[in-house]
């Protein structure tokens, strides 16, 4: 696999900018402006706020557990995060075929699990059952070859596995 030096750094700096760094610019600007321009000039606020520092500390023990119950609601609660994870699935070839891959091994194994129990058993293992690991093998065996990084494949056997046909 190709390492490109320079757009790897410029993938770490973005994260590193729009995670890190711009967060905490912006959670600084927003309470600079907001106690500057808004609390110093209202009488009523500045008795609640009687400097920045009160202020910073009230609103942080006021909003960061509503972030954290916002930041909860958004990955246990609503159906946005499943919607970004849908979309990064469909974007993302790599991640589609990890997924793609791991569902098949899974298949796979169970399948020869349960002959193995039959094999441990001294039972036998009938026609239709063999054909059934055949018919698999050969369902596998077209997807690898069909499937490239460009294709939908591996996308379109995870929503047919699942039932997830749209």
């Amino acid at each position: 696999m190709a390492h490109n030096t320079g757009f790897r750094a410029w993938y770490y700096f973005r994260m590193g900018w729009s995670t890190y760094f711009a967060f905490i610019f912006a959670a600084i600007n927003t309470l600079t402006i907001t106690y500057y321009l808004t609390i110093e000039k209202i009488p009523s606020l500045k008795e609640v706020f009687p400097n920045f520092f009160y202020y910073v500390g009230i609103t942080s023990l006021i909003g960061i557990p509503i972030l954290v119950l916002v930041g909860y609601a958004h990955y246990k609660r609503t159906r946005a995060f499943k919607s970004e994870v849908d979309i990064l699935l469909e974007s993302n070839p790599y991640v589609s075929r990890v997924l793609t891959n791991s569902e098949m091994l899974l298949r796979l194994n169970l399948e020869l699990n349960k002959f193995i129990i039959k094999l441990a058993k001294n039972e036998e293992i009938t026609k239709n059952e063999a054909d059934e690991l055949f018919k698999l093998q050969e369902q596998f065996s077209k997807l690898i070859d069909e499937r490239t990084f460009t294709s939908k494949h591996d996308l379109d056997f995870l929503r047919k596995t699942r039932g997830l046909d749209k």
